[in-house]
């Protein structure tokens, strides 16, 4: 079996409900736009706002928590809502799965275009629950769940719902919230080995299904950590589309993981999905 024929056999699982999506950043490139899709392209539009010192540069959480402890909250929250204030047409993975409506999709950027697919495309119900920054709040909150109309219910989503979105790391958009300094992920990331902040609806949706990362790199800590336990307890036979060579970190990350690697563009996705059945 090729690298395509196999991709055709993954997709057609997440089409059935049997294998979880994990869209990373570079999915958010495929929508087009002036959005950033990638925490480098991220840093860069933040670095563009405020000079950050020299030990912080280049490393979107630092440079995150430099602007908030200097400049507050606020600052950066405005710098980041500007940032993604381009909202361009959901891609066309974002579409396919808002049609084939799966019972969970993580994606762990922080843009809204599967959102915007979901509200546009597609039957049945569906909602979102995100990661919650603490700042500003008096009592512990790990996430807050949406319905369909983006209307806050609570912490919690609604397990009734056909298809659950989940961003674990936020959303940048008006009336949400992300999780992006270090502060924000210092409780998160002492409970998250427990899996205290991931939703306990999002693991009974895992239960019995792998995934299929499509559009992430995983060359960074954090990156590493949150798909290691949002994927903990699921099924094994994980697989992910990554094209070109792996750093040292990814390739032990895979092998850790028992992810099967599938060298191959992301168009490879946008073809298959394409192609008549």
């Amino acid at each position: 079996m090729t690298a395509r024929e196999r991709l055709s056999t993954l997709l057609d699982e997440v089409a059935a409900g049997t294998r979880i999506p994990y869209l990373g950043a570079g999915v958010a490139a495929s929508s087009g736009g002036n959005q950033p899709a990638s925490p480098a392209e991220l840093c860069e539009a933040i670095e563009a706002k405020v000079r950050a010192p020299k030990r912080a540069r280049g490393n979107m959480w630092s440079v995150a928590q430099f602007v908030e402890s200097r400049r507050l909250r606020k600052t950066l929250e405005a710098i980041v809502l500007e940032a993604f204030a381009d909202r361009p047409e959901p891609g066309p993975l974002h579409k396919w799965l808002a049609r084939v409506r799966p019972p969970l999709i993580v994606d762990a950027w922080y843009d809204s275009a599967i959102l915007d697919a979901m509200a546009t495309g597609g039957e049945g119900s569906w909602g979102l629950v995100q990661g919650a920054s603490r700042n500003g709040e008096w009592h512990e909150i790990w996430n807050r769940a949406f319905d369909s109309a983006l209307e806050e219910i609570g912490e919690q989503p609604d397990p009734a719902w056909e298809t659950l979105v989940y961003k674990p790391h936020g959303v940048i958009r008006e009336g949400h919230s992300f999780l992006m300094s270090d502060s924000d992920y210092v409780e998160v990331l002492t409970e998250i080995d427990i899996q205290s902040p991931i939703p306990e609806d999002v693991q009974t949706r895992r239960t019995g299904r792998p995934f299929l990362f499509l559009g992430c790199r995983f060359d960074d800590q954090m990156l590493r950590l949150f798909a290691r336990q949002i994927a903990k307890r699921s099924a094994t036979g994980h697989a992910a589309v990554i094209e070109g060579e792996l750093s040292r970190m990814e390739q032990k990350f895979m092998e850790e993981l028992g992810i099967e690697v599938l060298d191959l563009p992301l168009s490879a996705v946008t073809e298959a999905i394409a192609a008549p059945a």
